[in-house]
């Protein structure tokens, strides 16, 4: 969370008063949310959910995915992302990551088999991906594109926010986010099918009330919607959120400059103007290199963010896909031709570019001496661990 305050509580405090916490009202504020995102990103339909994860899930049960499907998922990226696909009975294959920290098209192609539907671009850190590249691979082999933006709110490809480039797209608004409720995220598209599969899957329920009008009728599903406290929060926070990420694309471009000059690394940027600049990100010669950096520096090492990588997944890698072997995506007969196994070898180019890579964060409210500070000790650990 970058900045929250009266605005917010001013908002919840409105809505307790009013006594309607549940979001199903005339001047709801989780339809006013939905709307005014919708407008800020450019979109036709915005669902607003009690989790990013269950927008992923959302975003794929309104596509189609389901058992006998693989999706296409990165490396490195939260294990939720691989937990949606689950959650739809389909089975994810996991993609090695380029030095930009997002998935590598050309690993991607080269992991398309037969029975590939789908793709999960992770638009990881703030930074996002190569989706020119990405989506002239799925008009190719006919692939679905969900873009995971859940750590890239605010981000933009070539001034197309994300999220909207491929058939849908999911955020969260958890606490770590760049605009937050506490927890909750939304999934979009532009597809009147999609949205409608995806509102159902969110709330089976609210859905019925108004799917038998339409062609798409009610099916049951485990939903997670939000209530009127998360909406008012984040019609607050929609508000500030250029206000996070103009300051910290400045403050990125600077650090960057400057640590090119420093002889550094940088990481491949696919839309650096456009991308919501939270984190400097470093490569650098070796593993060792890479810690002595970090800790000059304050940074973190990306192969060491927990369940960020894949290696620590441990419901994906010991196929535990349900609560009950009957539900499992892995024991179902639907999927006995999709490929099941996640073999040791797996991704090693990605675990080495993790474990030499550095990222440093930005912050909205940082003050320009606080930035050449934070230069300082870049450019002299630089110095050090480049000699």
């Amino acid at each position: 969370m970058y900045r929250a305050g009266k605005k917010e509580i001013d908002a919840i405090a409105k809505v307790i008063r009013s006594g309607k916490l549940f979001r199903y009202h005339d001047q709801s504020e989780c339809g006013r949310f939905e709307k005014r995102y919708a407008d800020y990103l450019g979109a036709r339909y915005v669902h607003q959910t009690a989790s990013g994860t269950h927008a992923l899930t959302a975003a794929l049960i309104g596509v189609g995915v389901g058992p006998g499907d693989e999706v296409a998922v990165p490396a490195h990226t939260y294990m939720a992302t691989a937990i949606a696909v689950l959650a739809c009975g389909a089975i994810p294959i996991i993609v090695d990551i380029d030095e930009s920290v997002t998935i590598n098209p050309e690993a991607l192609e080269d992991a398309i088999g037969p029975q590939t539907r789908a793709v999960i671009p992770v638009h990881m850190w703030g930074l996002v991906c190569d989706m020119r590249a990405i989506m002239r691979i799925a008009r190719k082999h006919k692939l679905l594109v969900i873009e995971d933006a859940c750590q890239c709110v605010g981000g933009a490809y070539r001034g197309r926010k994300v999220g909207t480039i491929g058939d849908a797209g999911a955020y969260s608004f958890n606490y770590f986010k760049n605009m937050t409720c506490g927890e909750g995220g939304a999934v979009v598209t532009r597809n009147r099918k999609t949205s409608q599969r995806a509102r159902c899957a969110i709330d089976s329920c609210g859905f019925y009330w108004t799917g038998r009008k339409h062609d798409e009728q009610p099916f049951a599903s485990n939903g997670a919607r939000a209530s009127e406290i998360e909406g008012a929060m984040m019609n607050a926070q929609l508000d500030r959120i250029d206000s996070f990420t103009r300051p910290m694309r400045k403050q990125k471009a600077r650090v960057t400059k400057a640590a090119a000059k420093a002889g550094l690394c940088i990481a491949p940027a696919h839309s650096p103007d456009d991308e919501c600049g939270m984190m400097n990100v470093f490569q650098l010669p070796d593993a060792k290199a890479a810690e002595t950096f970090a800790g000059r520096v304050g940074g973190v090492i990306a192969g060491r963010t927990g369940r960020h990588t894949f290696t620590e997944w441990d419901q994906v890698l010991s196929k535990r896909g349900a609560h009950h072997p009957a539900l499992d995506p892995y024991k179902l007969p639907a999927n006995r031709r999709c490929r099941r196994t996640y073999p040791k070898s797996l991704c090693r180019t990605s675990l080495d570019i993790l474990a030499r890579t550095v990222m440093v964060a930005n912050h909205p409210d940082r003050k320009a001496t606080q930035v050449t500070e934070l230069i300082r000790k870049i450019t002299d650990a630089a110095e050090e661990v480049l000699a």
